[in-house]
């Protein structure tokens, strides 16, 4: 039994090792491409088998497996030395290229052929070359500020240019970015800067103008000088070979054409001093005018330096003085505060004071009012017991009658006469002129009783004539007997008492 299962092993022997050997030859052939790169199988077919994030078989010993790199590849493009621009200025230019391989099957064919098996920076080093040429024809053919304002167009513009060259090597650009743009002489920097752009402008038009004209002027000298010594050798050499073959014959003819050549080089030789020197004159005038702009130039900067150096002053000045009135303003609102407050503070004061002052008076009135109410009722007692005795009196004088009324006034009438001469009695001297004497006097006192009469007349209403005539009259009709003796009433100077006078006998 165990010869039998050794026998039928040996039998399938050759078949396990011809399985074994088909699965290792497999797991030896089995590749798998990832995304970003292209396996190239290549060896029994002729046309290469391509895997893209595939699997796929190789056979082995007999084909072979290559690789290329798909991923997006950067490349630094710069400027290794200066580049003139189409205005003839020097700029380095620093842009970065994204780039890949073509995903079509031409584009990997292409790229297999220059860029099999190489890593993804050794391919951007094949590229770098490529793109730096065709920038740098890109550049020639634009300004410096058309390169430095729109550098969309300049990198479109390089895409453009370089996508030939790099179809051509199955690469595909995918963008291609202007990093920086410089200059040798600053130019960019400038500019941003009006002025000074504007300046330096004006001075390379006028640098370039200027040599335009001398390049002009010298390439005129020098084109005449050529011209006219082409013209003179030519005609030296025909005259020489005209006189060489008829010497014999025409030498005076010859002498002729000789004298006429060598008069023809002379004014030829004078007109060309004279172009050369107006050249110069003309150098020398655009030299001039080229000075002179210069100089009006730099006057112009010096004016606007000194405008702003003198409107910094102004401005430095007016904020000083705006500082000063700003504090000078603030220290009049604190005196005025201060003095409100101190007027605020006296009228608060006057107003205390005032209350306290109506307050004393208030008291004094109040104590005036207790003593004039005491008065007043002193005063008003006396008025009464005055009133009480003129009362009495009046009701005396109803007894007695007008009799009792016209010896008042008889009673009185001395007493007036003495206060009328009272006044002159006080006079040391009286001078009178005219008419002026002692009788004069007293009947002026006589004068001045007879107005105090008549003044009770018109103020009382009694008539005090007529009073005394109605009781002399009755007087005189009740007694038959001789009449009274009428009653007189001296009249002396100031210093004599009045006589008494005789009082009428009683009406019965």
């Amino acid at each position: 039994m165990a010869t039998l299962s050794l026998s039928v092993i040996l039998s399938f022997l050759p078949v396990i090792i011809i399985a074994a050997l088909v699965i290792l030859l497999f797991l030896i052939g089995y590749v798998k491409a990832p995304p970003d790169q292209a396996y190239i199988i290549s060896g029994l077919k002729k046309e290469s088998k391509v895997l893209i994030g595939r699997a796929g078989i190789r056979v082995p010993f007999f084909e072979r497996l290559d690789k290329l790199y798909l991923g997006q590849m950067t490349v630094d493009i710069k400027t290794e030395q200066s580049v003139p621009t189409n205005d003839f200025i020097n700029v380095n230019v620093d842009a970065v290229a994204k780039v890949r391989i073509a995903p079509t099957a031409e584009g990997i064919k292409l790229a297999a052929k220059n860029f099999l098996n190489k890593k993804a920076a050794d391919i951007t080093m094949d590229l770098q070359d490529s793109l730096q040429g065709n920038m740098r024809e890109i550049i020639g053919t634009l300004s410096l500020k058309v390169i430095n304002t729109d550098r969309d167009s300049f990198s479109d513009q390089v895409m453009q240019k370089a996508s030939k060259d790099m179809d051509k090597l199955g690469i595909e650009i995918l963008s291609c970015n202007i990093q920086n743009v410089t200059d040798e002489n600053g130019l960019i920097r400038d500019l941003g800067a009006d002025n000074t752009a504007l300046i330096k402008k004006n001075a390379a038009i006028a640098k370039a103008q200027a040599d335009r004209d001398v390049a002009i002027a010298q390439a005129e000298a020098d084109k005449a000088a050529n011209e006219a010594r082409v013209l003179s050798d030519t005609q030296i050499a025909q005259k020489n070979t005209e006189l060489e073959i008829r010497k014999a014959e025409l030498k005076i003819s010859s002498d002729t054409k000789k004298a006429e050549a060598d008069a023809a080089y002379t004014i030829q030789e004078q007109e060309q001093q004279k172009s050369i020197e107006t050249a110069r004159v003309n150098a020398q005038i655009a030299k001039a005018e080229r000075d002179a702009e210069l100089k009006k130039q730099e006057v112009e900067i010096a004016k606007q330096k000194l405008d702003a150096d003198i409107r910094a002053q102004a401005d430095a000045q007016r904020y000083r003085m705006e500082q000063e009135a700003q504090a000078d303003l603030f220290k009049r609102q604190k005196e005025a505060e201060a003095k409100r407050y101190e007027e605020e503070q006296a009228a608060e004061a006057m107003k205390k004071a005032a209350e306290a002052a109506k307050y004393a008076k208030e008291q004094e009135a109040a104590g005036i009012a207790a003593v004039g109410r005491a008065e007043a009722e002193a005063i008003q007692a006396k008025a009464l017991a005055e009133a009480e005795g003129i009362d009495r009196k009046a009701e005396a004088m109803k007894k007695y009658g007008e009799a009792a009324i016209v010896e008042m006034v008889m009673d009185a009438l001395p007493e007036i006469a003495r206060n009328v001469a009272e006044p002159l009695s006080k006079v040391d001297k009286i001078t009178m002129y005219g008419e002026g004497n002692s009788a004069k006097l007293l009947s002026d006192i006589v004068n001045g009783t007879t107005q105090v009469t008549e003044g009770f007349t018109a103020g009382m209403g009694l008539d005090i004539k007529a009073l005394v005539a109605g009781l002399l009259g009755g007087k005189l009709a009740s007694n038959d007997c001789d009449p009274p003796a009428p009653t007189v009433i001296n009249i002396t100077a100031p210093e004599a008492k009045p006589e008494p006078p005789v009082q009428p006998d009683p009406v019965e």
